[in-house]
């Protein structure tokens, strides 16, 4: 029990995204339980001419384990300033969208109205059409989520000598993406904002300077720096 209250202690930083989530969840309960009388449709020539893919649940589903892993790994392997760095990140972005969300009601027209019946990937999407509304779309947090997580792995110190780690995230965080539009999950609109988001992001938290300042704090943790 003292090595377990010791733990806690010692990742107590942990307790801050986890509480976020729960609010986060609890508000976006409301908001797709809420009645909403009138939604804008976010539609573009361009998703008309994406087809529908069902094998891209695979990537689409692989997302939550990607931004679980990515989390806890910063949060236990890296320096508090890279797991701070990560949260705040995905926290404002997850936010915005909320009031985005809140204060501009949305929705897409996407999904086929039929399903080939013959595909072993029909059964999951449908699972996912029925668990997941079209409501609430923009921007992408699939598409958030993934970029933010792809710069923080990106930018590890620790994965620096890992070069194959950061390109496996480049790829899944890029089939995820094409997954959203792929799936008619979301609009390339949707996927725009998201990614635009993200940039932003990078721009606050990913500056040259910022970084520059969390290889510091890697280094006075008594860790040296990966060799470049």
């Amino acid at each position: 029990m003292r090595k377990v209250g010791s733990f806690c202690l010692h990742y107590r930083r942990g307790g801050i995204i986890l509480l976020y989530m729960i609010i986060y969840c609890i508000l976006f309960s409301m908001l797709e339980s809420r009645q909403v009388y009138e939604y804008h449709v976010v539609h573009m020539p361009l998703d008309d001419m994406i087809p529908f893919c069902g094998a891209f649940i695979i990537p689409y589903m692989l997302w939550f384990p990607y931004i679980l892993v990515t989390v806890l790994f910063i949060l236990f392997a890296e320096t508090k300033g890279e797991y701070y760095r990560l949260i705040s990140n995905l926290m404002i972005g997850m936010s915005i969208f909320l009031v985005v969300s809140y204060v501009y009601p949305n929705m897409q027209e996407l999904r086929p109205l039929v399903l080939d019946d013959t595909s072993v990937f029909t059964p999951i999407v449908r699972w996912l059409y029925a668990t997941d509304t079209p409501t609430n779309v923009l921007p992408s947090i699939h598409v958030f989520n993934s970029l933010a997580c792809h710069m923080a792995i990106a930018h590890s110190m620790q994965l620096k000598k890992y070069p194959v780690i950061s390109v496996s995230s480049l790829v899944l965080c890029i089939t995820i993406i094409l997954a959203t539009m792929f799936l008619k999950q979301h609009s390339v609109i949707d996927v725009a904002l998201g990614s635009a988001m993200a940039m932003l992001g990078y721009v606050i938290f990913y500056t040259p300077q910022e970084v520059k300042v969390g290889q510091l704090a890697y280094a006075e943790g008594g860790k040296s720096l990966p060799r470049r």
